[in-house]
């Protein structure tokens, strides 16, 4: 695997890039390992509350139920000291008064049911808060990804971004569900108990805080070193989907190749890493509960002991002792609760920085707002300089002018700047130098949906989606109706084999397309292109994926789709573009011939080597 940023060892989009119309496209390549470094804590968790925050009426609500169950929970103490002293022996005599015993019980048995009662909608508010929240954070995070530049899924592991996607906000999920009322009832509880404390020992309550200062110096000491590893876990984890998707993807090429071994080296290298570094990290996450508790019991032994030296003084009475050690516990239980659930916390952190990271990345910017009512297909290339890396140039002084209705094949060797013309066209990626005008207008003023809108792809290796054959091809215009799927299946051949199929035009494809050939799957996509009846088309190596036969019948498919159209082809098969309009010959970024087939073949040039290299293969 690559390092960030490094630099390509060919021309064209850098290592991981693909090409235009995402997975699947030209420009292939193992993508990069991009570890986000930590972000600040501090502002990850304001905005992680302010996601939280936007449910005010879930918040409001739990704020109410969390009230009540706190001071429920703050009554039972005092109503177990109001039942001891009932019981207390007076002058070595034992004096007990049933009554005050009887009603405190009933009291303590409506608090218990009442506060049973509320942490059962506290369950329900807390898991309610949970999913809106996560909803509306991956709402936001698609829709920023789907607005992204195309670099920056170019330069992203895919399996990387899905983990941000599912298991970055899962875990946000969980710790919102779980610790958001434990936060809200443990800060309620903790002032609660501290004004009753005041109220029975203003020294004993002292000697209690004694545990929170300890509680809070053990923290800060651990939480320093943990949170670099969950941070760590995450990016591993990320890392780890994002191999296993590409192998997954890719499983074909690895077997073809007998990369098998290498694969699972590389898998267990991650995975190595990632059981590492978990380890260090549960185990500091661990350690935290244990602590808490020792330090907890040292403060029950401060109070019982202390209590009791108060107790014989006559200071309180033994039913304070009982009182105080229960609103001690209660204290200090929420500090033990966050202690324990502090690394689920930690790996929320880590991953809500990896989502945000996502969502400060900057969208596509589209400043064109010069409309075209109608366009013709006059396309000019008017001295381009292009580099995906700096100091890279991929494309040099580039110059190309292209008549309405014109068939231009563009050849060349692989990384010569091909696709990226396809690239700089759509505007999947904008120039360095020059400009392009599509009827005369600079692209970069026309509006990326409009120029697009007018621009039909068809690649070398289809994107097909899980869906029906007719939903696929309705993928290029998504209002045409059942008789216009049926006519553009027709005019790109493609409905002989549809026919066949048992549910026809409802067949389901599996994911890409894979319960079809290839040539099927290039029939759709062209197919998918007529009906999206574009002013300019963009075939891009569209028949180097299949075999001689099937070949013919795309060819055929494509000469129907090209007709009255302006056209680039781009192919490494040059039986496909000997009826082009004009060749243009591409090396090193410019171009170095032009003219038609019989022209370039007098010229005895690049493209007379690149025909001859093809040709006498097969002859021989």
């Amino acid at each position: 695997m690559s390092e960030a940023n490094k630099a390509p060892a060919r021309q064209g989009p850098p290592m991981g890039m693909r090409g235009p119309g995402g997975p699947g496209g030209p420009g292939r390549g193992p993508r990069n390992l991009f570890v986000e470094k930590p972000k600040n804590g501090k502002e990850t968790i304001k905005r992680l509350v302010q996601y939280i925050g936007s449910s005010k009426y879930l918040v409001l609500g739990m704020l109410v139920v969390m009230l009540a169950v706190t001071v429920l929970q703050l009554l039972a103490p005092s109503l177990q000291g109001e039942a001891i002293n009932s019981m207390t022996p007076v002058d070595g005599n034992s004096s007990v008064d049933m009554a005050a015993v009887l009603r405190t019980l009933a009291m303590l048995a409506v608090v218990y049911l009442l506060t049973a009662v509320m942490q059962y909608f506290q369950g329900i508010f807390s898991v309610s808060l949970s999913q809106a929240t996560v909803r509306r954070m991956r709402t936001d995070l698609f829709n920023r990804i789907v607005k992204l530049p195309i670099r920056f899924i170019d330069t992203h592991q895919h399996g990387d971004i899905m983990s941000r996607m599912t298991n970055d906000v899962e875990n946000i999920s969980q710790v919102v569900s779980s610790s958001i009322g434990s936060l809200f009832s443990g800060a309620l509880t903790v002032v609660g108990s501290i004004v009753i404390m005041l109220y029975y020992s203003p020294a004993l309550t002292g000697i209690s805080l004694v545990t929170v200062i300890l509680s809070l110096l053990a923290t800060a000491k651990m939480s320093k070193y943990m949170r670099k590893y969950f941070s760590r876990q995450s990016s591993l984890l990320g890392q780890l989907n994002g191999h296993a998707e590409e192998m997954i993807t890719g499983y074909h090429t690895v077997v073809a190749f007998s990369r098998e071994d290498n694969a699972e080296r590389e898998f267990n290298a991650i995975s190595a890493d990632l059981k590492k570094t978990g380890i260090i990290a549960q185990l500091l996450g661990g350690i935290m509960g244990p602590v808490m508790n020792v330090i907890g019991n040292i403060g029950f032994l401060l109070i019982a002991a202390f209590g009791g030296y108060f107790a014989l003084q006559g200071a309180i009475s033994i039913g304070v002792i009982q009182a105080f050690i229960l609103y001690s516990k209660q204290f200090t239980r929420p500090i033990n609760e966050l202690a324990n659930l502090y690394g689920q916390i930690q790996t929320a952190i880590a991953g809500a920085e990896r989502v945000f990271a996502i969502l400060d990345s900057p969208p596509e910017v589209d400043e064109g707002r010069k409309s075209l009512p109608s366009v013709r297909g006059d396309i000019d290339f008017n001295h381009i300089f292009f580099s995906y890396v700096p100091d890279k140039p991929v494309l040099k002084d580039f110059d190309l002018h292209v008549k309405s209705g014109q068939r231009i094949a563009i050849v060349g060797a692989t990384g010569s700047g091909k696709t990226t013309v396809v690239n700089l066209l759509t505007r999947f990626y904008d120039v360095d130098k020059g400009n392009i005008l599509l009827d005369g207008v600079n692209i970069q003023d026309i509006p990326k949906d409009e120029l697009r809108g007018n621009i039909a792809i068809v690649l070398q290796d289809t994107v097909l989606f899980s869906d029906t054959i007719a939903g696929n091809i309705r993928y290029g215009k998504l209002d045409a109706d059942d008789n216009a799927v049926k006519r553009a299946a027709q005019t790109a051949n493609a409905d002989i084999f549809i026919e066949r199929l048992p549910d026809g035009y409802n067949s389901v494809l599996s994911e890409s397309g894979g319960n079809l050939s290839q040539g099927q799957r290039q029939l759709l996509s062209i197919a998918r292109a007529v009906l999206a009846d574009p002013s300019i088309l963009i075939l891009d190596e569209a028949t180097s994926s299949v075999d001689t036969r099937t070949e013919l019948h795309i060819q055929e498919a494509m000469l129907a789709l090209m007709k009255n159209r302006t056209s680039l082809i781009i192919a490494h098969r040059l039986s496909t573009i000997r009826t082009a309009d004009k060749i243009i010959v591409v090396d090193d970024g410019k171009i170095v011939e032009s003219g038609n087939h019989a022209e370039l073949l007098k010229q005895e040039g690049v493209y007379y080597r690149l025909y001859q290299n093809q040709f006498a293969g097969l002859q021989t």
